[in-house]
């Protein structure tokens, strides 16, 4: 089903003196029919404003474009269905510039097992050599932090069935500074949530342009997230951090050292509303590690 949403001007007077005025302003519309008075209710229930006066709408386009997760605004969603949110991993695949590729070789070929087995029977057994940060993967406080929990040690809870709530920013985040901030984050209830951040950038995966001027959380941003409750933060960019300004990494820090377990290199994201979905990201049960891939999707 298409999604509408509606660019425009406003101004707001309060009925106890003050206003407030906006420029440009994006809402979420719950079909196309909607009207000018209709769109104003919309927009004091999605500001959480009280006392309002009056509401004056300028310039008001609506056009087709996917929901970004306006309050207020119930969408109808489709049956059922599960998003695999994962890069599949092969041989050579380069996840991060700079760290090894995996290869797979075989340890015992379908041809040589036909001599160990019965007539008809045959089986294939590979080995695979990699580095923990491949594909889509999970970074556990262990990965930061010697004693943090590994793999082994994370609680299932915190990493199946999640309340997702996704910020859709591929149209909105800067490019220039790049940073995710705390206020683009500011108004959901992230209690208990794996949080999943949509820019975009998983159209250059595995293309040398996916690994410079990326999209990143800042690090205040990343304390805002620990402070709100949120148990998982996802990205589908190359970094949760910054990896242009140094080795410096505050969100790793910040997540990891408050149990916050990340997700990178995600995609599809784009195919999630705002809320509703329930995300799973749950590695293997390996002692002394820190990082894995994982088969990250989504149930709607």
């Amino acid at each position: 089903m298409p999604e509408y949403r509606a660019h425009f001007d406003f101004d707001i007077r309060f009925a106890n003196g003050g206003g407030l005025a906006g420029v440009g302003f994006r809402l979420d519309l719950p079909d196309a029919a909607t009207t000018e008075a209709e769109i104003g209710m919309l927009l004091v229930r999605h500001l959480g404003l009280a006392l309002v006066d009056e509401v004056e709408l300028r310039g008001v386009r609506i056009v087709e474009e996917p929901h970004r997760g306006s309050r207020g605004v119930e969408v109808e969603r489709a049956a059922s269905r599960i998003v695999d949110l994962s890069h599949p991993i092969r041989a050579g695949l380069v996840t991060y510039p700079g760290l090894p590729a995996p290869t797979i070789t075989p340890h015992l070929t379908r041809a040589d097992s036909r001599a160990k087995y019965a007539p008809g029977t045959e089986f294939a057994m590979d080995v695979i050599h990699m580095i923990g940060n491949t594909g889509t993967y999970l970074d556990s406080p262990f990965h930061r932090y010697a004693e943090g929990p590994d793999l082994a040690g994370l609680d299932l809870s915190s990493l199946v069935g999640l309340r997702a709530e996704v910020f859709h920013l591929e149209d909105s985040w800067d490019a220039s500074a790049r940073g995710i901030r705390a206020e683009t984050l500011a108004d959901r209830d992230l209690r208990g949530a794996a949080v999943l951040l949509h820019t975009g950038w998983d159209r250059l995966f595995g293309t040398p342009e996916y690994g410079a001027g990326a999209p990143f959380l800042t690090g205040a941003a990343a304390q805002w997230l620990i402070d709100a409750g949120a148990v998982l933060v996802g990205i589908d960019s190359v970094n949760i951090d910054d990896t242009e300004s140094g080795g410096e990494r505050p969100a790793h820090s910040l997540l990891l050292g408050a149990g916050v377990h990340v997700v990178e290199h995600l995609t599809h994201l784009g195919e999630l509303p705002p809320s509703g979905a329930r995300f799973t990201a749950a590695p293997p049960a390996i002692e002394g590690f820190g990082t894995f891939p994982v088969r990250a999707f989504a149930e709607l």
